[in-house]
């Protein structure tokens, strides 16, 4: 027997019993996860596994099958499960692909097959359960883009003001030192103030409130910016009387160190001593030390301003860089919506070329048509349910350019025929030739129900009734259909009947073509 593949990087343990809308027949289950089988693979003593199962089980070599065992038929070297003696049963896997199916998700009405399940549903369901890989939060897969951008605690932030990135939960922490956060003025009303400019409005604002530039002498008042010069007009005498003792109290103990020096009158102050020689001294020292800080001072306001046009520059390249590079994104998002359009029209002529090309393969250009229905159970209940009462044939013509044709079959009877018979209908369809054809349809018609034995079909055939508008030449895509409500019995479909067998029933519809 060959070896096989088994690689499981990519595989996953059997699906689960629940997602199946039938009971489970035992040779569906996998002998380890006893779940319903993915891909599986037949072991040398007959007994089925997962491949992923499979895998895992021979993976530190050959193990007797503990299946075997349980079932009191263990025999070696049958039952010892080797990677080199196991195959793919792709029978059972067909088999299994045709299952019906349900989601498990609470909220999902999602049915199907397993083999939708599996390629198109699961792990891919709204409603499925997924964890949050930041918070760890349990979230439906529906809701997982808004969570991940409203929702989680531990998503990341860019401030909107100043651009930094942080955690959600620390936005409060984050809006409190912000630079950029913007604030408003109490005093004037102004807001989107950035903090890192708010002490300067401050200092700037009318409406804000400050002490005197005289409270360290004594001036109590508390005044708005805008009206401080007209209070230090108003108040100067106030002002200069706050200022008198401070004065006096520089010039007195000038006086009292003058010494033995001569009286001197001074109109304003009284008299006071002539300063020595060595006060003299110390009182030029101090505008020498005073040249020299304004000096520094000048240096290092030139500095500033050297450092504050460096970055202006660089502020001005940034701007200019961001709308470059916004113009760049703008175009970029053009591109893509002309792109994305181009590709819904590219799969509308997908979808309309493969529906011709199905159309094509089941096409028929000599009158007579056989139609295989397949899965008869199944849409047998969907008519019954009246969730699909009605089916159509593919079309088929008289000839490549003649009379476009298909049927109409009742898997639970219309009319008269209704709960009890088959009833099947002829439909004339409109065509590209119409225009060179007699009108009306005049040509016998049989269609038949075959005995896949092959010995007695039921056959109903008829003649157009020409007076009838299901005959005439079509105006919309076909006809009102024209045929047999009491086709067949639903009795002779049941059981072992020869005219249902794997499922499938085979239709057959002749057109007389004589005359044409």
């Amino acid at each position: 027997m060959a070896r096989i593949s088994l690689d499981s990087q990519n595989s996953l343990p059997g699906i689960p019993l629940s997602v199946l809308s039938v009971p489970m027949e035992n040779k569906y289950k996998c002998q380890q996860c006893l779940q319903v089988l993915r891909k599986p693979v037949q072991a040398q003593c007959g007994h089925r596994f997962c491949v992923h199962c499979f895998k895992l089980l021979t993976s530190a070599g050959p193990k007797p099958c503990e299946a075997c065992r349980q079932e009191e038929i263990y025999e070696e070297p049958m039952s010892i499960l080797n990677s080199n003696e196991a195959f793919p049963d792709n029978a059972a896997g067909r088999e299994i692909a045709s299952l019906p199916a349900r989601c498990l998700n609470q909220g999902c009405s999602w049915t199907g097959y397993i083999k939708e399940y599996e390629a198109q549903h699961e792990g891919r369901c709204e409603y499925e359960r997924v964890q949050c890989e930041a918070c760890q939060a349990s979230i439906l897969l529906k809701d997982k883009d808004r969570h991940n951008e409203r929702e989680c605690e531990a998503r990341t932030l860019n401030c909107k003001y100043c651009k930094v990135t942080f955690n959600f939960k620390d936005i409060k922490a984050h809006d409190e030192i912000c630079l950029k956060f913007p604030l408003q003025c109490k005093d004037c009303g102004k807001k989107k103030i950035p903090r890192e400019k708010f002490s300067d409005h401050i200092k700037s604002c009318v409406k804000s409130k400050s002490a005197c530039p005289f409270s360290e002498v004594g001036c109590k008042t508390v005044i708005e910016n805008g009206k401080l010069s007209d209070h230090e007009h108003s108040s100067t005498m106030e002002h200069l009387r706050l200022l008198l003792p401070m004065v006096l109290s520089m010039t007195h103990p000038r006086s009292e160190a003058l010494g033995s020096g001569e009286l001197q009158e001074d109109s304003g102050l009284g008299l006071y001593r002539a300063p020595e020689e060595g006060d003299g001294a110390a009182a030029a020292a101090q505008p020498v030390d005073l040249e020299k800080k304004v000096i520094a001072l000048e240096n290092i306001v030139c500095v500033l301003n050297r450092e504050v046009e460096r970055s202006s520059l660089t502020l001005e390249a940034f701007a200019h860089q961001h709308r470059l590079d916004q113009e760049k994104i703008e175009n970029l998002s053009n591109r893509v919506r002309q792109l994305e359009r181009t590709v819904t029209m590219r799969d509308l002529q997908l979808s309309e070329t493969e529906q011709l090309v199905r159309e094509l393969q089941n096409c028929t250009y000599d009158g007579i048509f056989v139609w295989k229905i397949t899965d008869f159970s199944r849409r047998r209940q969907e008519a019954v349910a009246g969730r699909t009462p009605a089916m159509f044939s593919p079309a088929f013509y008289s000839s490549k350019y003649g009379y476009k044709m298909c049927l109409r079959l009742y898997l639970n009877g219309d009319g008269t025929g209704r709960g009890t018979h088959l009833s099947l209908f002829f439909v004339v369809m409109k065509g590209k030739c119409d225009a060179l054809l007699k009108w009306p349809f005049s040509q016998k018609v049989t269609l038949m129900l075959l005995d896949q034995n092959n010995r007695e079909h039921i056959i109903d055939a008829f003649r157009p009734d020409i007076s009838s508008t299901s005959f005439q030449r079509p105006i919309s895509e076909m006809n009102i259909a024209s045929g047999c409500p009491l086709f067949c019995p639903l009795a002779k479909l049941a059981g072992k009947s020869p005219y249902l067998r794997d499922d499938t029933i085979f239709i057959k519809a002749i057109v007389d073509l004589t005359g044409l």
